[in-house]
C-alpha cells in the first residue's frame, strides 16, 4: 500500500476563490490517489450555501476546516472587494497558523498551496518545513503582468491608463493601461499598494501553479519558464474547470437544458456574468433591448442590478426577483426568442450543448476556460479584476472573441450589442472565430489527457513531493 502524502491548501475568501483551488486539489488526487489534501478556509461572515454544497461533492481524500469567520465590521469600511479579501486573510492568520500547527503535530505534510490572495499564509511554510506554492486561478498573461508591474512601477510616473502606447509585457499581447486589472488603475490607492506587496511576494515561493496550458498562452508560458529571469518555477496545469452540475436548483437546470434541446444547432447566445458580476440597471436595460433587436436566440442569466460591478462577488444577493428590473413587456415580447433565468444556470452543460453557438461573458478566467473546452466563441464584456486583460487576450491575441464598444456615457448601447451579436452568430468573423475555438478546444482536451502537457507537469511535481516523504 502506498504511503499517504499530505498537502494543505488555503483559498482566498469567497466562492470564486474556494472552487478553483479545490478543483486543482481534485485533479491532483484523481491522478495520484495517494495524496490527501486538507483545505483551510478563511471566511468573511458565514460560509455561503454554494460553498457548503460544493464541499459536499469532494472525494474522501480531500477534507476541509472552516476558520472562525471574520466579521464584516472588522474590515475597513467602504473598502474595495480586493481589500476586503486581503484583510479577511490577514485577520485569519492566527487561526491558519493554529490549524497548521495542529495538523502537522499528528501528520507529516510536504507542501502548502495558497490562493494568490492568501499568500500571507505561506509565511508559515518555512516554520513547518513545507514547500510553498501559489495556485493562481487566472491566466499566464496575468502572472506575467504580476512579475512585470514592479519594473513598470519604477519607471512610470503617470497612471498606467494615461500611457500613450500599449504596455508590452514580455511574451504577451500588448495591453493598454486602461485594460490592466482593477488594482492597477489608481496608483495612489491602498488597493494598488497592497497589490504591489502581494506580487513582490510571488518571487519568494517554491513554485506557482497557473490554470492555463501551453497552446493557449504559448508566449507568456515560454517567457515565464526562461532560465535567468529569477522567477519561481511556473507549472501550467490547466485547463482545470468545475465539472459538477452546479449549485443552483435542479429544476432550473432541467428547464434550461430542456429549452436548449428544442433549439437549432449553434443558434443560441448564452449570456452570463459569472458568479459575481452585476450590471447597473441602465446597462441591464440596454442589454435587454440589444438582445431583442438582434433577433437571435438567447439564454440570459439575470442578476439583480447594482452600481458596483462586483457586488455579488463575496456575498450573493438574493433580495428579490431580478426579472422585475427588465424593461416593461420584454419577457412577453421575447418569449419565442429567448429564455431568461434568475441568478443561475448550469453553465458547463449550457456551453457544452449543441444549440449553444456563442457566449456573452464577463471574461472571468473560469468561464473563459469553460468556453475554450467547449469550443464556443465569445462576446467579451469584462467587468472587474483582471477580466479586461482576459478580453484583450481573447480578442487581440487568440482572436476567438469580439468586444463591444463602450459609448462615452459609459454604457454599451443597444444597437452596438445587437450588431456584435449578429457578427458573432451570423458573420464571417464569427465563422473564423468558431474555427479557431475548435482548434483551441482540441488543444485543451489534449493538455489534460494522460500523456498531455498539463498532466505531465502535475505528475512530475507529485513525484517530487513523494520523494520528500
Amino acid at each position: 500500500m502506498e504511503k499517504a502524502i499530505h498537502i494543505a491548501v488555503v483559498p482566498g475568501p469567497g466562492f470564486s476563490h474556494l472552487v478553483p483551488i479545490l478543483q486543482f486539489s481534485k485533479r491532483l488526487v484523481q491522478l495520484h490517489p495517494q495524496f490527501h489534501v486538507t483545505c483551510i478556509i478563511p471566511t468573511l461572515g458565514s460560509p455561503s450555501s454554494a460553498s457548503k454544497i460544493f464541499l459536499e461533492t469532494l472525494p474522501p481524500n480531500i477534507n476541509h476546516t472552516f476558520l472562525p469567520p471574520v466579521k464584516p465590521e472588522d474590515l475597513p469600511q467602504g473598502a474595495a472587494t480586493e481589500t476586503q479579501i486581503q484583510f479577511t486573510v490577514t485577520l485569519s492568520l492566527p487561526s491558519i497558523h493554529q490549524t497548521l500547527k495542529s495538523l502537522i503535530s499528528s501528520t507529516p505534510f510536504v507542501a502548502l498551496v495558497a490562493d494568490a490572495f492568501a499568500f500571507e499564509a505561506l509565511d508559515f511554510a518555512k516554520e513547518f518545513n513545507l514547500l510553498s506554492y501559489i495556485y493562481l486561478p487566472t491566466s499566464a498573461t496575468t502572472l506575467s503582468w504580476y512579475f512585470y508591474v514592479t519594473e513598470l512601477d519604477k519607471e512610470t510616473s503617470c497612471e498606467y491608463r494615461d500611457l500613450p502606447q500599449p504596455i508590452r509585457i514580455p511574451g504577451c499581447v500588448p495591453l493598454h493601461g486602461r485594460d490592466l486589472n482593477n488594482q492597477a488603475q489608481d496608483r495612489s490607492s491602498e488597493v494598488y499598494k497592497l497589490f504591489l506587496q502581494r506580487v513582490q511576494r510571488f518571487h519568494l515561493v517554491d513554485g506557482i501553479f497557473v490554470n492555463s496550458f501551453l497552446e493557449l498562452e504559448t508566449g507568456p508560458i515560454k517567457t515565464l519558464k526562461e532560465e535567468g529571469k529569477g522567477y519561481p518555477f511556473v507549472h501550467p496545469v490547466g485547463p482545470i474547470i468545475q465539472t459538477g452540475a452546479g449549485f443552483g436548483s435542479d429544476a432550473n437546470a432541467i428547464e434550461c437544458l430542456a429549452w436548449l434541446d428544442k433549439q437549432p444547432p449553434c443558434s443560441v447566445l448564452f449570456v452570463s456574468f459569472g458568479s459575481g458580476g452585476t450590471l447597473s440597471h441602465e446597462q441591464m436595460i440596454e442589454l435587454a433591448y440589444g438582445l431583442e433587436l438582434s433577433h437571435h436566440k438567447f439564454l440570459w442569466v439575470v442578476r439583480e442590478p447594482s452600481s458596483l460591478a462586483s457586488d455579488a462577488y463575496l456575498r450573493a444577493k438574493c433580495d428579490g426577483d431580478p426579472l422585475q428590473f427588465l424593461p416593461f413587456g420584454f419577457l412577453e415580447r421575447t418569449k419565442e426568442q429567448g429564455m431568461v433565468v434568475p441568478s443561475w444556470a448550469p453553465q458547463v452543460q449550457v456551453l457544452g450543448h449543441s444549440s449553444t453557438g456563442g457566449f456573452l461573458s464577463h471574461c472571468g478566467w473560469n468561464s473563459t476556460l469553460e468556453s475554450v473546452l467547449q469550443g464556443v466563441p465569445m462576446i467579451t464584456w469584462p467587468l472587474f479584476a483582471e477580466q479586461r486583460m482576459n478580453a484583450v487576450l481573447l480578442c487581440d491575441g487568440l482572436k476567438v472573441g469580439v468586444r463591444p464598444r463602450v459609448h462615452e456615457n459609459g454604457l454599451v448601447e443597444r444597437m452596438e450589442i445587437a450588431e456584435v451579436i449578429k457578427g458573432l452568430m451570423d458573420g464571417e468573423k464569427g465563422v473564423t472565430m468558431r474555427e479557431r475555438m475548435k482548434e483551441l478546444k482540441e488543444a485543451a482536451t489534449n493538455a489534460i489527457k494522460e500523456d498531455g502537457s498539463s498532466t505531465k507537469t502535475l505528475s512530475q511535481l507529485a513525484l517530487k513531493w513523494e520523494n520528500l516523504v
